[in-house]
C-alpha cells in the first residue's frame, strides 16, 4: 500500500472518531440545560456527621481562609470536625490552622509525597478514632466553601448516594486570561459534563476538591489513590466497584486558578501525566467490565478516559485541514468525501455559540467572560502539547506543588 493510501485511510478514521466522540458528548450534555427539581433542604434535615479534611502543603497565606469559610457552615457545629494535613510543610500552615480551630496532624514523609498518600495517611487515622462520622469531605487548602455546602451534600447522601461531587467554581476567574480560561473550561464542564451525566443514572467525576465519600464505603474499598490525578484514579476504582459519583450542583466550592501559562502548563501537564497512567491500568478493564456486564457507567468512564486522545485527534485533524487549504493536492484533500466543508463550518459555529449559551445559562455571562472567550480556543489549543507531553512522560511520578497566593475570604465572593 502506498504512503498517501496509508495517509488516506488514516485520516478518514480520525475523523469518524472524532465525529463519532463529539457527538457522543455532545448528546449527554443536553441533557444538563434543564434543571429538576429535586426536593428542598428542608426535607433532608442534617443528620450526617462529616470529617472535613484538608491535605495542605506550605500554604500559609490562604489555609485560614478555607477555614473560616468552613466555621460558617449552615450545618450544626457538634456534626462535623476539620482536620488540616500540614504535609511536609517549612512554614507555619500548622501554626495557623491549629489557631483558626481545626484540628491539626503533622505528616513527613520524604518518600511518599503527593495528595493522595497524605489523604490515605489521614483517612486511616479517622478510621481509627473515637469519634465516629457518617462521611469524608475533602478540600484544597486553596478553596472557600459556601455556607450551605454540607446541607447540600448531607442532602445527597441521605437520597443514598455513596460518594458526592460538589460544584467547582472559581475564586479568581479575571485575574488573568488564563484564570479567566480555567474558569469558563470549569463552568462548561459543571453544566454540560457533570449534570447531565447525574440526571442520566452515569456516573460524574471527582475533581480532587469539594467531594465528600461514605465512610463504609471507604473502608470496604480503600482509598488507595496515590498518582498525580487521585481524584481520577479514585473515580474509576469507584466504577469497577460499581459505586456511582453523586452531583451537588448548589454544593459550590471556589478553587483557585493559577495565574500564568507557565502554572497552568505545569498543572496541566501533571493532570495529563495522571489521566495517561489511568488510562494504561483502568481502560481495558473499564471496557471490559461494559460490555460484559452491559454497564454503562463503566462505558462513560472508559470514553472519558479516551479524552486526551481526541485532544490528539482533533489536533491532528485542524492541521489536516490546515494542511489541505493551502496544499489542495495533498494526500488529507480527500477529507472533504468524508465529511464536507460545510459539515466542519457547522461544526464551528456550533462550538462558538454553544459554549457562551451554556455559560449564560449558568448565569455567570458578562463582557469579560465574553472577551474571556475570544481567547478561550487559544487555551484548548494548548491541550495538545500538554497532552502529548504528559502522556510521554506519564511514568514521572513526581507531585509539583502549585502555589497559591490569592488571599480572598467566602464573604467577598458571597456578597458578589
Amino acid at each position: 500500500m502506498e504512503l498517501e493510501s496509508i495517509i488516506y485511510f488514516i485520516s478518514q478514521v480520525v475523523q469518524i472518531l472524532i465525529f463519532v466522540a463529539g457527538c457522543y458528548f455532545f448528546g449527554i450534555s443536553i441533557f444538563g440545560w434543564i434543571k429538576k427539581k429535586e426536593g428542598t433542604l428542608k426535607d433532608y434535615p442534617p443528620q450526617k456527621r462529616f470529617a472535613i479534611v484538608i491535605s495542605a502543603h506550605n500554604e500559609e497565606l490562604v489555609i485560614e481562609h478555607i477555614l473560616d469559610s468552613l466555621h460558617k457552615q449552615n450545618y450544626p457545629k457538634d456534626m462535623y470536625d476539620i482536620f488540616v494535613i500540614a504535609d511536609n510543610c517549612s512554614d507555619k500552615t500548622a501554626e495557623i490552622a491549629s489557631r483558626h480551630g481545626a484540628i491539626v496532624f503533622e505528616r513527613i514523609n520524604s518518600e511518599e509525597r503527593g495528595k493522595g498518600y497524605a489523604l490515605e495517611w489521614m483517612f486511616n487515622k479517622i478510621f481509627m478514632m473515637e469519634n465516629k462520622y457518617d462521611a469524608i469531605a475533602v478540600f484544597d487548602a486553596d478553596n472557600l466553601v459556601t455556607s450551605n455546602y454540607l446541607l447540600e451534600i448531607n442532602k445527597q447522601l441521605m437520597k443514598g448516594h455513596k460518594v458526592v461531587q460538589g460544584y467547582i467554581d472559581s475564586k479568581n476567574p479575571f485575574d488573568s486570561w488564563i484564570t479567566c480560561s480555567y474558569s469558563i473550561a470549569f463552568w462548561l464542564s459543571n453544566r454540560i459534563f457533570q449534570l447531565p451525566r447525574y440526571y442520566l443514572g452515569l456516573s460524574c467525576s471527582l475533581c480532587g476538591t469539594g467531594f465528600a465519600v461514605d465512610l463504609e464505603v471507604l473502608k470496604k474499598i480503600g482509598w488507595g489513590a496515590t498518582c498525580l490525578t487521585e481524584d481520577l484514579e479514585f473515580t474509576m476504582k469507584l466504577a469497577l466497584d460499581d459505586i456511582k459519583v453523586a452531583w451537588a450542583h448548589n454544593a459550590v466550592v471556589y478553587d483557585e486558578k493559577p495565574l500564568t501559562l507557565k502554572q497552568s502548563w505545569r498543572q496541566r501537564k501533571r493532570w495529563m501525566q495522571g489521566h495517561a497512567d489511568c488510562a494504561s491500568r483502568f481502560l481495558m478493564p473499564l471496557f471490559s467490565k461494559s460490555f460484559r456486564d452491559r454497564d454503562l457507567v463503566a462505558f462513560d468512564c472508559a470514553v472519558y478516559l479516551f479524552q486526551p486522545i481526541r485532544f490528539i485527534f482533533i489536533g491532528l485533524i485542524t492541521i489536516m485541514m490546515w494542511i489541505q487549504t493551502f496544499y489542495p493536492v495533498s494526500p488529507f484533500y480527500s477529507l472533504r468525501y468524508v465529511f464536507p466543508a460545510t459539515v466542519w463550518y457547522v461544526f464551528v459555529i456550533l462550538q462558538f455559540f454553544y459554549g457562551p449559551a451554556v455559560i449564560l445559562a449558568e448565569r455567570k455571562f458578562n463582557l469579560k467572560v465574553l472577551a474571556g472567550f475570544i481567547i478561550y480556543p487559544f487555551y484548548c489549543i494548548t491541550w495538545l502539547p500538554i497532552t502529548i507531553q504528559g502522556f510521554l512522560s506519564k511514568n514521572n511520578k513526581n507531585w509539583i506543588h502549585t502555589t497559591h497566593t490569592r488571599e480572598i475570604r467566602i464573604n467577598d465572593l458571597e456578597k458578589a
